[in-house]
């Protein structure tokens, strides 16, 4: 494990379980959200799947499970890669709650065990900020590659990096030139839910920002065909960009 990783751990790891409990509910309640209705509760990206059924799922940065156990209720073979111990927990909780089974490798996605998991998935599937945690886009978009069958589909949303020179998003986090190659130091999104006491003790995140042509040319590069790009205003204002979702294929 990379230092910026170690480092990222130590944030993803500090009252994350709280957290989500604060946000969303016990897990046993997030269960029952997901069974009622758990393509609602992919949102959008319920859009870019094909079907669910008897699919096999790798769920980069897939947190507490907010959208693997939706993918699993609806049949879906899902395994979520991340980062945290706290996720985990929250994440196995709330599909021991759901009935579903899905798997959940603890540790740095630059790390993942090839021997065990290459053209393993039928997709792969990441939302909601990922990239800013990798220093190295190239070598990210090559173990997603990696990770695919033949044929298989990638379908990958992020903040728009847009947010590098405007924090439109409102998450508090460092804003520079669109341009920018540094690597910054900034709190996790949901720091800002925490009291200031506790919001001072959190461990901060190491950030590398990309932009729109980085992001795009590094999955063409790694050997991706691209199928569709989208751009998705931000929820508080239909006038700017928030998020994107593109669809490659490896070929």
């Amino acid at each position: 494990m990379i230092d910026y990783s170690v480092q990222n751990k130590k944030a993803w790891e500090y009252n994350a379980y709280e957290f989500w409990v604060k946000q969303s509910g016990y897990p046993a309640e997030s269960a029952k959200r997901a069974l009622e209705n758990p393509q609602a509760m992919l949102k959008r990206y319920a859009d870019y799947f094909d079907t669910y059924q008897g699919i096999r799922v790798a769920n980069i940065c897939g947190s507490c499970g907010k959208k693997a156990i939706p993918l699993a209720i609806l049949g879906a073979d899902v395994t979520i890669f991340d980062i945290s111990q706290d996720n985990r927990r929250y994440a196995l909780e709330m599909a021991e709650s759901a009935k579903v089974h899905v798997n959940f490798e603890v540790g740095d996605v630059l790390d993942i065990d090839m021997g065990k998991y290459r053209e393993s998935f039928d997709v792969v599937f990441m939302e909601g900020g990922v990239l800013h945690y990798f220093h190295d886009i190239h070598e990210f978009m090559g173990i997603m590659q990696a990770l695919l069958k033949r044929g298989g589909k990638m379908i990958y949303s992020d903040f728009h990096p847009f947010n590098k020179v405007l924090d439109s998003l409102q998450f508090e986090l460092p804003t520079m030139s669109y341009f920018s190659t540094d690597i910054v130091e900034g709190e996790l999104a949901h720091a800002r839910f925490f009291e200031r006491e506790i919001r001072k003790q959190m461990p901060k995140c190491s950030y590398r920002k990309y932009t729109m042509s980085e992001i795009i040319n590094a999955v063409i590069d790694s050997g991706f065909v691209l199928k569709r790009f989208d751009e998705h205003p931000v929820w508080t204002d239909p006038d700017v960009p928030g998020e994107f979702t593109l669809v490659a294929y490896k070929a």
